[in-house]
């Protein structure tokens, strides 16, 4: 078999969907879980301007992201998967995050084939340069979109911010070992 191309997204899908949790709490003095976070946007959340959150994510950026925990049996499937398979991870995390990201792959022992930061939510033309095979992500519109635009599976990672209802293609999975069996019955039927 010849290796595939995974397309992965880090934020919310390798990372633990509530990363952002005890820094909400702490900055703007909430109480919340993920459960209270019902879609990706942060700014209904907090009782400021979105220029005075831009500016606090902006400056809490590499902190957070230095800190930020594996999501559940992340590490054991991607190691599993590293060398089978390319992985490159494809993130609306900004370019100048690029070396505090490299740190982090590094420190949790998560391989890599390949690191794209982009700077957007808007995967499409990343995932089609990179001719990625099937894509693990936790946005709900990204997932939709990528599959649509690009005609491959999305494992959409569930998480409260993203149950909108999904087309087929798009897979909806709850753990990394869920996404781990299902890949291996896709690679069985391609």
């Amino acid at each position: 078999m010849n290796k595939l191309r995974f397309g992965i997204d880090i934020d919310g899908t390798v990372t633990s969907p509530d990363t952002f949790v005890p820094y909400l709490n702490e900055s703007f003095q909430l109480n919340i879980t993920l459960d209270d976070i019902k879609e990706y946007d942060l700014y209904p959340l907090v009782s400021v301007s979105h220029e005075e959150f831009d500016k606090w994510f902006i400056d809490n950026e590499p902190r957070i992201y230095t800190a930020s925990p594996l999501a559940e049996g992340a590490n054991i499937i991607l190691s599993s998967w590293a060398g089978k398979h390319e992985l490159y991870f494809i993130s609306a995390r900004g370019k100048h995050l690029l070396d505090v990201t490299k740190e982090w792959f590094v420190n949790n022992g998560i391989s890599y084939d390949h690191i794209e930061l982009i700077g957007t939510h808007h995967k499409i033309a990343a995932v089609k340069q990179y001719e990625v095979d099937i894509f693990f992500e936790d946005k709900h519109d990204n997932a939709v979109m990528i599959h649509k635009e690009c005609g491959i599976p999305v494992l959409l990672f569930d998480t409260p911010y993203n149950r909108d209802p999904i087309p087929e293609g798009v897979i909806r999975v709850t753990s990394w070992q869920e996404a781990s069996d299902w890949v291996e019955n896709w690679i069985k039927t391609k």
